[in-house]
């Protein structure tokens, strides 16, 4: 006899996922003003109340969801990169954020359920942070040198996206940053 519980949790995770790339999409097109739980559940196909069972606390839970799967990408493009290739890695980074700025602003500006440096962290936020300490090659257990070169890179991607820092001096940029932590 077979039960229905196997193909529930399919489904539930299916339905999740949608609910998450639905929002990813309409807030990379419209900005994430436009992310609403009714705006939401009209583009798939559901209830609100069925977008609640996945995510109780509705639009903050969502951009939670969507910012750890920013992380995973983001760690993705960093462990592409060898050990000590400051430069590429640091490109890579500030390429992400480029490519996808309502994901970013997702992972970095929106209130979310992400904390960060706590026992709270989301795995794929730690396994984000993991990688550029390896590319450190930081072992020290502060990992104050990875916090520093994150923050510039935050700040570099940030600083360009809103126009205040021009593109074209990028490369310049990321080879000194890359020297100060060689």
């Amino acid at each position: 006899m077979k039960t229905t519980t196997g193909t529930h949790r399919p489904r539930a995770a299916q339905r999740a996922q949608a609910i998450i790339e639905t929002a990813r999409s309409i807030a990379e097109t419209e900005g994430w003003e436009a992310v609403t739980v009714r705006r939401l559940a009209t583009a798939i196909g559901y209830s609100q109340p069925v977008l609640y069972q996945h995510f109780s606390d509705g639009r903050r839970e969502i951009v939670a969801a969507v910012s750890r799967a920013g992380f995973a990408g983001l760690r993705e493009a960093l462990a592409q990169q060898p050990r000590g290739a400051l430069a590429a890695a640091a490109h890579s980074y500030v390429e992400f954020a480029s490519e996808h700025p309502a994901l970013y602003e997702a992972m970095f500006h929106l209130q979310s359920h992400t904390r960060f440096a706590s026992v709270e962290t989301p795995e794929e936020l730690r396994a984000s942070f993991d990688a550029l300490a390896e590319l450190l090659d930081d072992r020290d257990e502060s990992h104050v040198r990875t916090e520093l070169f994150w923050s510039a890179l935050h700040g570099l991607a940030t600083l360009e996206r809103d126009g205040r820092l021009p593109t074209s001096r990028r490369d310049a940029r990321i080879a000194e940053l890359a020297r100060v932590f060689a």
